[in-house]
């Protein structure tokens, strides 16, 4: 590799091999890392998605049943199983180059609603025939009385408030990251991105901001929380496991500001180690964590 003119760019020449000192595999992926963050937790969790009929979604399947995720609501396609390639720097931010494969196949016939009893939906990202299942299921939702937390990703904020209303009229905690709110808000400030974030759901809105923590905003009062002083390995599945953490907090607690600290303790366990699952928390270990760094 070497450094492009423009800061943060990675140049890789073509027609020439490149030597990866280390390979890790694992199974990611939003839905998956935060369905296991809730089961290790100790909540009964099931997890609705599509793998391909290949190895790769047989592993994905026997990964959740042995973190005693519900695996009922998982349907199979004959095409291939979505996966990602990630360019990882140790300390570092990363790169994912991603294949959606399934994950875009997911029908609303392919979800059985009459099998689910929840109290909460945490929605990640879906695209093609598969974000109007999710459409579907944000008005069963709201029809069921079942609370929502939605996590969109940048590829679908980038198409705007007026796609996502149907999602965001049946959001109670909306959550992303900065520059993904940024996009969506047209905001410039934190404060401002907040408010607007605010007006698109009924109760928290959340922004997290990598290494500086994150901040929520309940209607009345704005919280900020710091990280504390980890030694960052990788990132990757930070925040899936800052919003998992964070609405087990609000689960278990009631409060917005220990639904932060239990995002804190969650994320900084994952970044600590590779792999977005790697360090999920036990309830125990959330607990103690929460204790430990209470400000």
């Amino acid at each position: 590799f070497r450094q492009g003119k423009e800061k943060g760019v990675v140049l890789v020449p073509f027609g020439s091999k490149i030597v990866a000192k280390s390979v890790h595999i694992d199974v990611g992926g939003g839905g998956t890392n935060t369905a296991v963050a809730f089961a290790r937790l100790g909540f009964r969790t099931a997890f609705a998605g599509k793998v391909g009929d290949d190895s790769n979604g047989k592993d994905i399947i026997s990964l959740l049943r042995k973190n005693k995720v519900d695996t009922s609501l998982v349907s199979k396609s004959k095409g291939m199983t979505g996966f990602s390639i990630i360019l990882d720097a140790e300390g570092k931010d990363r790169t994912i180059i991603v294949y959606k494969g399934a994950n875009d196949d997911l029908a609303p016939r392919d979800i059985k609603r009459s099998e689910i009893s929840a109290k909460w939906f945490y929605f990640t990202s879906m695209m093609g025939k598969s974000f109007k299942t999710l459409e579907g299921m944000a008005e069963f939702a709201k029809r069921k009385g079942i609370k929502l937390m939605f996590n969109p990703s940048s590829y679908l904020v980038e198409k705007g408030r007026g796609y996502l209303k149907k999602i965001l009229g049946a959001t109670n905690i909306l959550i992303m990251n900065d520059s993904e709110a940024r996009i969506l808000t047209g905001k410039n400030s934190i404060q401002q991105m907040l408010f607007s974030l605010k007006s698109m759901c009924s109760d928290i809105a959340v922004i997290t901001l990598g290494a500086k923590g994150a901040v929520a905003f309940d209607g009345s009062r704005t919280h900020v929380i710091r990280p504390t002083d980890v030694k960052v390995v990788e990132t990757t599945g930070a925040g899936d496991a800052f919003g998992a953490g964070f609405l087990a907090g609000f689960m278990l607690y009631g409060d917005v500001e220990t639904a932060l600290r239990a995002g804190r303790a969650e994320a900084e366990s994952v970044i600590t180690h590779y792999g977005s699952k790697n360090r999920l928390l036990s309830l125990k270990e959330l607990k103690y964590l929460i204790s430990k760094n209470p400000k």
